[in-house]
């Protein structure tokens, strides 16, 4: 039996059609205005899982980065300041190779202690160097600092409470301040005072903390011990050795934090890429489809009036 087409179904497909083209463009038109193929979970319920994983992915890779580029910035101001020890080690050096010869008088090596004392002091100073407020050489304690401020010409007391100590006397902090540079990979951004200027044992005499070494230095130019003086320099050398190999490992890092910055950024690259491709419009073709819907409409709205038949209203003009 042939179905019975009726004016009133005519006209519910017409307008029914007429809303499914509209609302068709009004898709589009939100997708070119926002420049996103995803407005809502609704538009692609598969690609809008991809877009937040690769969004997650962007911004764990941005926080590496972060992280990356603190790490560099701290092992370069480490690096310089090493650096400027090692200066000072070098003029001390100098002073004791020039406070061993025999033929000064004690006028001249009481102005050498005079330097040495100053350079103590610088030593300190840098020993207690502070980056972004945090100590540099004081291991976890980056609130506190890891060298007493007393001159070699200053008494201590170690019976104060709290003591009163010179830095001769200080041990630093051992623990190691780690930056996390990718998934499951840290490293090192610091070196305790102990690595760089040596360990405190004021009763071990072969002990090359530079602190120590520069202390005993002052006393043995107060008494005119030039023979003293020679037999520090091995000493001084190898502090100098283990400054240097210190800075070579920062220098080792920095290298390699370069690296991770480079592929850190290629990543970068990579995932925005491929962010783009799900989540970015295409504007050419939604622009085409766009002008295919209006022709569609028109179409549409053409249609629509043939199908309306006149009212009774019309008849009675």
């Amino acid at each position: 039996m042939a179905l019975r087409v009726t004016q009133t179904m005519m006209s519910s497909q017409m307008i029914s059609n007429i809303t499914g083209n509209l609302n068709n463009m009004s898709k589009l038109q939100n997708q070119i205005s926002t420049g996103k193929a995803i407005n809502k979970p609704s538009d692609d319920p598969v690609g809008i899982t991809f877009a937040l994983r690769y969004r997650g992915e962007i911004a764990s890779n941005d926080q590496y980065t972060d992280n990356a580029d603190a790490a560099l910035s701290s092992l370069e101001y480490m690096d310089t300041t090493i650096g400027q020890a090692t200066d000072i080690v070098q003029r001390f050096r100098e002073l004791m190779v020039k406070g061993a010869n025999g033929t000064l008088e004690q006028t001249s090596l009481t102005a050498i202690q005079t330097e040495v004392s100053q350079l103590y002091n610088q030593m300190v100073e840098i020993g207690n160097s502070q980056f972004n407020g945090k100590q540099m050489f004081n291991g976890e304690q980056t609130g506190v600092k890891p060298y007493s401020t007393l001159g070699l010409d200053q008494a201590s007391d170690p019976l104060a409470d709290p003591p009163v100590l010179k830095a001769i006397s200080n041990q630093t902090d051992t623990g190691s301040i780690q930056y996390e540079l990718s998934p499951g990979m840290t490293m090192d951004v610091n070196m305790t005072g102990n690595d760089v200027f040596g360990a405190s044992n004021e009763s071990d005499t072969t002990s090359d903390n530079l602190f120590q070494l520069m202390h005993r230095a002052y006393n043995m130019l107060g008494s005119g011990d030039q023979e003293g003086l020679n037999g520090l320099l091995g000493q001084i050398d190898t502090r100098m050795n283990n400054m240097l190999t210190a800075r070579a490992q920062i220098g080792a890092r920095v290298n390699r934090v370069e690296i991770i910055q480079s592929r850190l950024s290629d990543v970068d690259v990579n995932l925005q890429q491929m962010q783009q491709k799900v989540e970015d419009v295409d504007m050419a073709q939604a622009i085409t489809n766009m002008t295919t819907l209006e022709n569609v409409y028109q179409a549409s709205l053409s249609a629509g009036a043939k199908i309306i038949q006149p009212s009774l209203v019309d008849f009675l003009r």
